[in-house]
């Protein structure tokens, strides 16, 4: 033990985690083979893929899951013709209604997509960027080579601790905390890797499938620009990275913009956002999704987003009533009058929810113009007579 090489162990050790940087440049020059889902084989991977088929349980049976077997259809097309349908066959997507931008696929073959997911990407091309890349951690098994990495590195650094624990006992100093933080780092950066070879592959799917290969890096600038607009609407500066932090598993919005962009100027200019036919698909879901995302209370994230919407389809009726929205729910004097105004042209453009004349009447009576006030409300009560609210209302328009 007093002539151990700690140095030594650790690079050994290290190597045995950390991915190599010809095996990243292999999968990220060119589309895999296709080959069958894989099975598992050993204990441990087959209680990694009944984690994933409890999981996929929970998602099957949630009360957030939209299953009423349209939108999941239509996210399952997507991802078809952005693979290929040898590749996506098998696969099942989850649609859960949570104001967040997310989606993530187990190892099984499931894939669950987030809400604030659709409500953020703007055409078809973005969506099929992010599910081709969420595909593209399945198709390069990064789950699995992941849950082996993450055993590797956790039994590996349990014994440093041993044998740092033997060693001090006999009076020697191992330096085996050094070791462990090398260990940890490596294997966060073999996860900045793995979402590295991901994005390259994911926007291969998406360029081969006929969509701009620029909507992979437009998915993460407009993400920084929503990220910006919603810390300075709480009067804060900016906070975008540069670069990642030792702990970091994905790399930054930055990076992955700058690198996905450079590869699809490689690339070209070419391909159909299907613009269109996202519009009409998400058109359904539009006032929930907006709805949830009022609820987030973030004043500048969702005026961002309110923004963004309404350059690519145009002032909706559902856009103006979601604004309308945003100014009642912050609620100064001067944003009562924004609402107000809002959903009256909301009403002109042909929104017809009788929830637009509640809040018209709330925002007005808060405002103090109770006249015109009661007369929201009672038209809310005409439009909408066995509302659960009906008893509420009606004692305003009394007072």
């Amino acid at each position: 033990m007093t002539t151990m090489r700690w140095s030594a162990v650790a690079a050994l050790l290290l190597g045995a985690v950390a991915p190599t940087h010809a095996a990243r440049s292999d999968q990220a020059s060119a589309l895999p083979a296709y080959t069958p889902a894989y099975e598992p084989t050993t204990v441990d991977e087959r209680g990694l893929w009944m984690q994933a088929d409890e999981r996929e349980r929970m998602l099957r049976d949630s009360p957030l899951r939209i299953n009423d077997g349209r939108l999941e259809s239509y996210l399952t097309q997507v991802l078809c013709r952005s693979v290929g349908q040898d590749r996506c066959k098998g696969v099942r997507i989850y649609a859960m209604e949570v104001p967040a931008f997310n989606a993530s696929m187990m190892p099984n073959g499931a894939m669950e997509v987030w809400s604030g997911l659709l409500l953020r990407v703007r055409d078809e091309a973005e969506l099929a960027s992010v599910l081709g890349h969420e595909f593209a951690h399945f198709e390069l098994r990064h789950s699995l080579a992941g849950f082996k990495a993450r055993r590797s590195a956790s039994d590996v650094i349990a014994w440093i601790g041993v044998l740092g624990a033997v060693a001090a006992s006999y009076g020697y100093s191992t330096g085996g905390g050094n070791v462990q933080i090398s260990l940890m780092g490596s294997f966060f950066q073999f996860n900045r890797e793995q979402e590295t070879q991901a994005d390259l592959l994911g926007l291969k799917y998406i360029s081969a499938a006929g969509y701009p290969a620029q909507a992979s890096s437009e998915v993460w600038r407009s993400l920084m620009a929503e990220s910006d607009a919603s810390v300075a609407g709480r009067k804060q500066k900016p906070k975008q990275r540069y670069s990642a932090g030792f702990f970091d598993t994905h790399p930054t919005h930055l990076a992955r913009a700058s690198y996905l962009a450079k590869e699809a100027l490689r690339i070209g200019p070419s391909g159909d956002a299907r613009g269109a036919s996202y519009q009409e698909a998400m058109a359904p879901y539009l006032p929930r999704f907006l709805d949830a995302q009022i609820k987030l209370n973030d004043f500048g994230g969702t005026t961002y987003l309110l923004d963004n919407l309404a350059t690519r389809w145009g002032s909706m009726p559902e856009l103006l009533f979601a604004r309308a929205e945003l100014y009642r729910a912050r609620g100064y004097p001067r944003d009562l009058q924004t609402a107000s105004d809002l959903y009256r042209q909301a009403a002109a453009a042909g929104y017809a929810a009788p929830e637009l004349h509640r809040n018209l009447g709330l925002a007005l009576l808060r405002n103090g113009e109770s006249v015109e006030g009661r007369k929201a409300l009672e038209e809310y009560l005409r439009l909408k007579p066995d509302a659960s609210d009906a008893k509420a209302i009606a004692s305003l328009i009394e007072n």
